[in-house]
């Protein structure tokens, strides 16, 4: 159950192949309904490994409903020392839902060079 505050929406990104946060990776954000998918904000992390500049989504802009963050994991991997060659991750798409918007909504992305982990977090 919520407390009945505004939730937020926030994200934050490892790189346990260099071990520290995963800086500067592209990310996009979607809301999905039926077919079509919607963008709704866009960015770098930041050197937190942090979607920059604090929530994707907080207050009224957060409603219930399906969405997507895209991670353009090849494009960061490939800047961090990963021979084109060798890639096999380019894009990490996360769907999720989020049912009360008056709660947190946490994505943590644990990415390593040939594999990734995502959970709910806090």
């Amino acid at each position: 159950m919520s407390d009945g505050g505004a939730g937020r929406l926030t994200l934050h990104v490892l790189d346990t192949s260099l071990g520290r946060p995963a800086a500067g990776l592209a990310y996009a954000l979607f809301r999905l309904e039926g077919a079509e998918r919607h963008r709704l904000a866009d960015g770098l992390t930041g050197p937190d490994g942090r979607g920059g500049g604090g929530p994707l989504l907080a207050g009224a802009d957060l409603r219930p409903g399906h969405y997507e963050i895209l991670f353009e994991a090849g494009t960061y991997l490939r800047a961090n020392g990963m021979p084109a060659a060798d890639l096999f991750y380019d894009q990490i798409p996360i769907r999720f839902q989020v049912g009360d918007p008056a709660q947190n909504y946490h994505v943590p992305l644990i990415l390593a060079r040939y594999g990734y982990t995502t959970y709910r977090g806090s």
